[in-house]
């Protein structure tokens, strides 16, 4: 598997991008870790650099300019990660169905990934999507509402909520 690499800028901060060679979504970075997250996932990919495909681009673009509604827009795919079929890969599907703006806790995602109880391992599989922003782990919050758990940092996480008008408690 062959992998395009890009960079975007964004209000949260430069973004790096893996593409496949169909232009489908396969990694998002917030600055550096794209290659070890990628390395992680397609162990045999090849990355090369290049240009984001339009429909990412426009996508993220038009996201961070107010369209919440965007990322549902940008094609993407886990299809051949390693981790694809098992818990973790159902939590990654899960999080493509939580609507901006909205938020549950990470029990509730291990419920929906259909492992009630598990929502530490919940807590782990989302520290290890690849795709943030677009797959929204930062719509998983503690409990009681707290702003815990995000790889992009926590600044980064309560400023994408709000951008989609999540009521932060």
């Amino acid at each position: 598997m062959i992998l395009i690499r890009s960079a975007l800028p964004s209000p949260v901060g430069p973004l790096e991008l893996a593409c496949d060679e169909d232009g489908r979504l396969r990694g998002v970075s917030f600055g550096d870790g794209l290659e070890r997250a990628m390395r992680r996932e397609y162990p045999g990919a090849e990355l090369r650099a290049g240009e984001t495909p339009e429909a990412v681009r426009a996508g993220l673009e038009a996201y961070f300019a107010g369209d919440p509604s965007a990322l549902a827009r940008i094609p993407w795919s886990l299809d051949g990660a390693t981790a694809d079929g098992g818990f973790q890969a159902r939590v990654w599907r899960v999080l493509a169905e939580i609507p901006a703006g909205v938020t549950i806790s990470y029990g509730e995602m291990a419920k929906r990934a259909g492992e009630p109880g598990a929502a530490q391992a919940a807590g782990v599989a989302l520290n290890r999507n690849p795709i943030p922003v677009v797959l929204a782990c930062h719509r998983v919050v503690g409990a009681d509402g707290a702003m815990v758990g995000f790889g992009g940092g926590l600044e980064r996480k309560t400023w994408l909520l709000r951008h989609e008008g999540a009521l932060l408690i």
